[in-house]
């Protein structure tokens, strides 16, 4: 008989329900069994497990979109293993790999590759996003169809973007015919190249190549008309400027088929947090002014920026501990997720099923896989946290290989208690 267990005593939460209520939740095996309000009202019958939650949240688990993992190729920097423990550890059920591993995810045998270390770490869900071109060449596209078949959830050229719009078009046309998704790195690289942060009064004080806004709006602009030639799934990757949040707005309302997501760096640090070059704070796109961290925060409020990312990009020390010119973009986001996105209820700017449904079922949506939600008969999937409980984030605990976080030592509120996968706790936190 399968194993049987009760939360009780729990808020639940989910989003994609509205559903925010005192109640219970029964997992038979690896599925979600019943949940609700009235549930186990008269007492838990015998035979049944019983986890008291003392008022904790209980919540779908996180389905984290933009995930890079250093396996295969620079397995120095994380591995699935690592991943999945600070994934685990952060209330992330699911993540969508990137592609852009050694060698790239563009053929069958790399999308096995990644299954199969994922079922045989057996803690998280690990789904791959293959390279829309061969190598990530930005040239030649990946055989699409075939990769859809081996369960790609997604096309993209990682950190990179599909600069060629002759590529772009066709890229999108395939995916349209087959019903895929494609993810655009929104960056014109011409007017990138070279560039170390975002463009303006900071860059010019430090004396460092800038970004400007402008190469993150062109390339979306373009890349939309191309949706509205094609009719393609397009969904823009962390979206940081005012810009490109209301062409996307605007792209909705005209109702194309578009989608994006922001990471909480976004909207948690400014171009300021660079400070006398800090290379933990050098990310693609480059972190951005006030008001474009404002204008990302409101397009969270309003649902025009869809979904919440970790944009987790693992580096190793001798990576980031050079000079600002030579170290590598990205830091990583798994563990932080919860505490910084509840930064923004906590200060009000973001209803609590709002910033969750951010992190849980729209995701899951985008990608079309069944979860991100609570339902009887649905995946046990599930995050227990406290939103109130004060900690310093500290590097030293993290559970991912690489430390290159910007977020040492602040304070945050918002903990991950449990996390549960198929009915199994795979992390139970043992902090006060």
């Amino acid at each position: 008989m399968s194993r049987r267990l009760a939360f009780v005593n729990a808020r639940l939460l989910d989003p994609a329900t509205g559903l925010d209520a005192a109640g219970a939740l029964l997992v038979e095996g690896s599925r979600i069994a019943d949940l609700g309000p009235g549930l186990f009202a008269g007492g838990v019958p015998d035979g049944i497990e019983t986890v008291d939650l003392g008022g904790a949240c209980l919540a779908p688990g996180f389905v984290d979109m933009r995930v890079s993992i250093g396996e295969p190729g620079e397995e120095h920097k994380e591995t699935i293993l690592t991943a999945s423990r600070a994934a685990a550890a952060g209330g992330v059920t699911a993540m969508a790999c990137l592609p852009g591993t050694d060698p790239a995810i563009d053929d069958v045998a790399a999308v096995e590759f990644v299954a199969r270390r994922a079922r045989e770490v057996k803690l998280v869900k690990v789904f791959a996003q293959a390279a829309a071109t061969r190598a990530l060449g930005g040239t030649e596209l990946s055989e699409m169809g075939l990769l859809a078949e081996a369960g790609v959830v997604a096309f993209t050229d990682g950190t990179r973007a599909i600069a060629d719009a002759l590529v772009m078009r066709r890229a999108l046309s395939y995916a349209a015919t087959f019903d895929l998704l494609i993810v655009q790195h929104p960056e014109e690289p011409s007017l990138a190249a070279g560039g170390l942060m975002h463009a303006g009064e900071v860059s010019t004080r430090l004396g460092l190549a800038g970004i400007p806004p402008e190469a993150e709006v062109i390339l979306l602009e373009r890349d939309l008309r191309l949706v509205e030639a094609t009719g393609a799934r397009y969904h823009a990757a962390h979206v940081t400027t005012a810009a490109a949040v209301d062409a996307v707005r605007r792209a909705k309302r005209a109702g194309l088929p578009v989608t994006c997501d922001t990471a909480p760096h976004y909207f948690a640090l400014t171009e300021v947090d660079v400070g006398e070059y800090r290379t933990f704070a050098k990310v693609s796109p480059p972190l951005r002014p006030e008001m474009d961290r404002r204008a990302v925060v409101e397009g969270i409020a309003d649902g025009t920026i869809d979904a919440i990312a970790s944009d987790h990009t693992p580096q190793d020390q001798d990576s980031k501990r050079v000079p600002f010119a030579s170290a590598a973009f990205g830091i990583i986001g798994l563990e932080t997720l919860l505490p910084l996105t509840l930064e923004l209820v906590h200060n009000g700017k973001v209803p609590l099923l709002r910033a969750l449904g951010a992190l849980t079922s729209r995701p899951a949506e985008i990608l079309r896989l069944p979860l991100g939600r609570l339902r009887p008969g649905g995946p046990a999937d599930l995050v227990v946290f406290d939103p109130d409980r004060p900690w310093r984030i500290d590097e030293t605990a993290f559970r991912s290989k690489s430390k290159n976080s910007p977020f040492d030592r602040r304070p945050v509120s918002g903990r991950v208690l449990r996390t549960v996968v198929d009915g199994r706790t795979v992390f139970e936190t043992d902090a006060p």
